[in-house]
Formats: structure tokens, C-alpha cells, sequence
């Protein structure tokens, strides 16, 4: 089945998919894939039982309407380079990265043969989707560790290269079941040119390389923009509170649809959305 010749959303879930109850999230990305007869392959490389996580997510493929899904393990890195991935991969309409931990995904993953033909995919046109450690994973940094329980705190958490799908974020998932709000605002002090995407469980935003975003599931997405935040976090000591003025905070409740990103939002997410296109 060829493929349309320009890039597909792109969709980051917070993690905890309940298909059962709501199929909003594995709904819709099946039909940003191309509806219940497109190829899709489920990428298990987060985890330390795949053969779990496949059986997990067979049964919540199949009550979402996909007819063609399948797993694609890799285990370790050389299982990255065998034909049949790089294969499936080519042929996948749409690329589900499972959770997991996000280290152990980049580690495995990335800079391979099968790295770069997911790439090639996306580029081609197939959607692509990371819940949990594999939203977190999606963007080209991405939290590796740490907590910020009380309050955001200077050295916190740790940052690191993701695989790349999304220039210009930082993304968190679990996002408020999991308190992450100050998680987050550690690293926008420290980062404050990139925008913090936080994703509830249940939860996923969608952004269309046209520019327009959704969201999707039980919960909601909050966005945390640092770029006129005035700060002293270059001066106060490791696990002190920063000073944060001026960070701005956004909301996005399910079944928010924007067709065009209002003033408020289009600075911080325009050079987001534009890496979808490249």
C-alpha cells in the first residue's frame, strides 16, 4: 500500500490507554493511520516484556478497529537491523512506540538502520504515536530521570536526546496523575526556549503538520511557555527554588480543536508543528 507523499500528524499520549471504556485515543490514531485496514506496528522497545506489552495492546487494537496490527520487538540493538523490521517498518502506515523506560528506548533504537527507517516512513507520510516513556521519547530532548515533588528545583531532573520526531519541546506524560507540574517547570527554568508539553493518562495531543492541534481521551494538556520568563536560576544553588516570573501556563481540556493556533499559543508551538513537515 503506497503512501502520501507528505508528512501525518503526530500524536504524544500521556500514557495508560483505556480503550475499553474510551477508545478515543487508539480510535483516532487508527483513523490518522488510514482507518482499519492500514498497517500499523506496534515498536515494544521500551519495555523488558514485550511479549506482555504486545498482548496488552493486540486486544486494544482489535476493540479500536484495526484489522493489520502487529509487534515489532527489538530487544537489543542488532535486533534493529534485521530484515524483517526494516521491512515492516517500510510497509506501516502507522508507528505506535510503547511505554516503558525512555533511556532504554533511545539506547536500543537510537541511530540504527530501523531508526532511520522510521524516519523515512514519517517523512513518507505514515503516522507516527509515542505513549508514556515513548511521547517522552518522540522529541529531540527528553527527560531522562529525576522528580520535583513540592516545587521546581534547580538540578532536579535530568535531560537528554530523544529520537527526534518533534524539534523545539519537552514533553511529560502520566502528567497530572503523576504531579508532574513542577517536573516540568525544573526543566522550562533551565530550558526556557522550549515548550513544555505535559499529557494527562488517557490523553493525547494531536499536531498536524498543517498546524492544527487536538486533543483527544479522558483528560487534558498542559503547556507551559518560558519564553518571557524572568528567572535566577543561574545564580541560586543546586536543589534551591528558582525565581519564575512570567511563566505562562495553557490548558487544553479534551475535545479541544484548533484549525489555527491562536496568537496566545502560535509563538511557542509554530516551530514545533514546522519540524513535522521537514
Amino acid at each position: 500500500m503506497s503512501r502520501p507523499a507528505k508528512p501525518a500528524a503526530l500524536m504524544i499520549v500521556g500514557g495508560t490507554e483505556a480503550p475499553a471504556e474510551a477508545p478515543d485515543v487508539l480510535g483516532r490514531f487508527v483513523a490518522l493511520c488510514g482507518g482499519p485496514d492500514a498497517r500499523i506496528v506496534v515498536l515494544t522497545a521500551a519495555s523488558t516484556v514485550p511479549d506482555e506489552v504486545w498482548r496488552a495492546y493486540q486486544g486494544a487494537f482489535a476493540a479500536a478497529g484495526a484489522r493489520r496490527c502487529e509487534p515489532l520487538h527489538v530487544r537489543e540493538r542488532s535486533d534493529a537491523t534485521h530484515a524483517a523490521s526494516l521491512a515492516a517498518m517500510r510497509e506501516a502506515r502507522g508507528i505506535y512506540i510503547a511505554g516503558g523506560d525512555q533511556k532504554r528506548l533511545v539506547a536500543v533504537l537510537g541511530g540504527t538502520a530501523l531508526h532511520q527507517a522510521m524516519r523515512t516512513a514519517v517523512r513518507d507520510g505514515a503516522c507516527i504515536a509515542g505513549t508514556s516513556a515513548g511521547a517522552s521519547a518522540l522529541g529531540v530532548h527528553m527527560v531522562t530521570d529525576g522528580r520535583a515533588e513540592f516545587s521546581p528545583e534547580k538540578g532536579a531532573v535530568g535531560m537528554g536526546a530523544g529520537l527526534g520526531f518533534l524539534a523545539h519541546c519537552i514533553i511529560d506524560q502520566h502528567f497530572s496523575q503523576r504531579h508532574r507540574i513542577n517536573r516540568l517547570l525544573t526543566l522550562i527554568a533551565a530550558n526556557p526556549e522550549l515548550a513544555g508539553i505535559g499529557v494527562d493518562e488517557d490523553t493525547a495531543l494531536v499536531l498536524a503538520p498543517d498546524g492544527a492541534i487536538e486533543v483527544v481521551g479522558s483528560g487534558a494538556v498542559t503547556l507551559v511557555d518560558g519564553r518571557h520568563m524572568r528567572s535566577n536560576l543561574a545564580v541560586v544553588e543546586q536543589g534551591e527554588i528558582p525565581l519564575m516570573l512570567d511563566v505562562r501556563v495553557h490548558v487544553l481540556p479534551s475535545g479541544t480543536v484548533l484549525d489555527t493556533l491562536p496568537d496566545v499559543l502560535r509563538p511557542m508551538l509554530q516551530p514545533v508543528l514546522a519540524a513535522l513537515s521537514h
